[in-house]
């Protein structure tokens, strides 16, 4: 799911109201940032801050992939003071990271291989940057 720069939301209502949930969920974990700090909020709760210091990320990047975590109810806050400290919602969460983990295990990874990961529907090759694998 692409980052609606305007509201910081993981998708526009519009494009919201087409995807089916499960769909969604997986979309908001698909991204490489998000999937970070959700594995970093495993370990405990974090400000903004402690996000931006240990993924070495920008201050704005790391605001914009939690308010989409937010958006999906996996992440949430509370505040102390003048800070805000994010801790995961779903421990459930964790249990499908896990069951994911042990699938590609399984599969020997073999979804990083896949010869139509990144396309399109409608493409009929991958990216320019990528081969295929026999």
């Amino acid at each position: 799911m692409a980052i609606d720069g305007e509201a910081g939301r993981c998708v526009n209502a519009d494009i919201a109201a087409g995807i089916p949930p499960a769909a969604a969920l997986f979309h908001s974990l698909a991204d490489e940032t998000r999937l970070k700090i959700v594995q970093r909020l495993a370990r405990g709760e974090a400000r903004v801050v402690d996000l931006v210091g240990e993924l070495g990320l920008a201050q704005s990047t790391v605001s914009k992939h939690l308010a989409c975590l937010r958006d999906c109810d996996l992440v949430d806050y509370r505040a102390e003071g003048r800070q805000s400290f994010y801790a995961l919602t779903r421990p459930e969460l964790m249990d499908l990271l896990g069951a994911a983990e042990q699938l590609l295990a399984a599969t020997g990874h073999a979804v990083t291989l896949c010869p139509v990961f990144g396309i399109e529907p409608g493409d009929t090759e991958p990216p320019a940057d990528e081969e295929p694998v026999a």
